[in-house]
């Protein structure tokens, strides 16, 4: 008789759990995953999905805008914010319940409870049974980080609270410069708020093309969002129903909500992994894993965000495939994390994939970019204020295209199959060789044929 109750228990039923269980039990693995909130994880439940739902939401105003310069005449309309979260709430209510039904459909058992190491191999749930396990998979995700406490704090939303506000705030202030930060800000400025957003650094999305930080911060800025860089929220005081955030530079913003989304950290805290020897990574924070999402524990794995390797949806429903394959497929696999399609649902949007400009120079020697910024078509007849940005950095050399970045509508549809010929080491001629669509945005992807400009950096002596 076996010495363990399953094969595999996976603590965290996000996407890169629940796809773990599945694959691990097609595989013929006796299964258990446990979750301590709802099926679906961050991503389904509070994250990528019902922020998707709110970015559409927040289009409608400026689609109703655009209408009169096509003839339309549209009366006065109006937007009701509890009738959008109601209707976002079934919806997740929806695909949660799909995914716990795709899990035992594929033979896997599901426990709603939180579960703790209390030794290598055995995990305990809050009913108190325990469960022994041959192998265990970490896949608990990341939660908002507030970074330094602050007098005020406690007034402070994160991304958490933001889905289930009773109301739709007229003024708001949100902290931060990445993803989920200016996501929101035009979300709300879609849907009419007053928008402030504070970040600490120079300018905002740290670590994405300097040209697209820049389109985007004036996009956004035509939009009438405020955007305050160089500076951070020091305090936040409540009078009322209102706030009064001030700033390190010496100024204060009054607003009717106060949210901050300056990061996240991996969710590891109170797993009991001192109990089960699994070494936390000191420079990241997550769990330390190798290539293979092993821990220091061998029959110990973690995937996802808990890691803290690249926080994104696909890259843990990927990792955690690769897991199982790997751990009871017999069939070793490894992620490849190059050339990873990201996108940023601002208004206007970025779908990026790639090296940046400057991640190309520093890399290689000839550098060719190729760049455009144009007028859509749809803003010549609605008046709309707004410009599209393409570009291509490519490998002056070899002529490959190393990175595609792009900031407009449908930027992450676009990216996402452009991805596909970055992946496969298209060159520009092959970009060059393949007809434009007309008239689209994206044939300028193809018709750019003169470099923007040119980088040769010398040998070292």
């Amino acid at each position: 008789m076996s010495d363990f109750d399953v094969d595999l228990f996976v603590v965290g039923g996000g996407s890169g759990g629940v796809r773990a269980a599945r694959i691990a039990a097609g595989h013929g693995a006796r299964v258990m995953i446990a979750e301590e909130y709802r099926f679906g994880g961050t991503c389904v439940i509070r994250g990528c999905v019902p922020k998707k739902l709110l970015v559409y939401a927040s289009h409608v105003q400026h689609e109703l805008a655009d209408a009169a310069g096509f003839g339309w005449t549209i009366p006065q309309a109006s937007f009701d914010w509890p009738t959008l979260i109601a209707n976002k709430d079934r919806e997740i209510d929806r695909l949660e319940s799909i995914y716990a039904a795709n899990v035992e459909k594929s033979g896997a058992q599901t426990v709603k409870s939180r579960a703790v190491f209390e030794d290598p191999h055995t995990l305990r749930l809050a009913t108190g049974e325990t469960v022994r396990a041959r192998y265990v998979l970490i896949a608990t995700g990341g939660a908002p980080n507030h970074g330094t406490i602050i007098p005020g704090i406690e007034h402070v939303i994160s991304s958490n609270e933001v889905f289930h506000l009773p109301e739709l705030p007229k003024r708001i202030l949100i902290q931060g410069g990445g993803y989920i930060a200016l996501e929101f800000a035009c979300i709300f400025a879609g849907l009419g708020c007053d928008v402030t957003v504070v970040y600490r650094g120079d300018n905002i999305l740290r670590g994405f093309d300097e040209d697209v930080r820049a389109h985007v911060r004036a996009e956004m800025e035509k939009q009438g969002i405020t955007i305050l860089t160089g500076c951070t929220v020091t305090a936040v005081d409540k009078h009322g129903t209102e706030y009064t955030s001030h700033l390190s530079n010496g100024s204060s913003v009054g607003s009717d909500q106060v949210m901050f989304a300056i990061g996240r950290h991996p969710n590891v805290a109170n797993l009991g992994l001192e109990k089960a020897g699994v070494a936390i990574d000191p420079v990241i924070g997550g769990i330390a894993v190798d290539g293979f999402s092993q821990t220091s524990v061998p029959h110990i794995y973690a995937i996802g965000d808990v890691t803290h390797r690249i926080n994104l949806t696909p890259v843990a429903i990927r990792e955690g495939h690769a897991f199982a394959d790997t751990v009871f497929g017999n069939r070793p696999v490894q992620v490849d994390y190059n050339e990873i399609p990201t996108a940023v649902f601002s208004q206007p949007e970025v779908g990026t994939v790639g090296l940046t400009e400057a991640q190309a120079r520093a890399a290689f020697t000839h550098v060719d970019i190729y760049k455009a910024s144009f007028r859509p078509m749809k803003a010549t007849l609605s008046g709309r204020d707004t410009r599209v940005l393409m570009k291509l950095v490519v490998d002056g050399n070899s002529n490959r295209v190393l990175g595609c970045h792009i900031v407009g509508d449908e930027a992450a549809e676009l990216v996402q199959v452009i991805a596909i010929a970055v992946k496969m080491k298209a060159t520009k001629a092959d970009f060059d060789a393949t007809m434009a669509l007309h008239p689209t945005a994206a044939e300028e992807l193809v018709t750019m044929r003169t470099p923007f400009a040119r980088y040769v950096r010398e040998a070292a002596e």
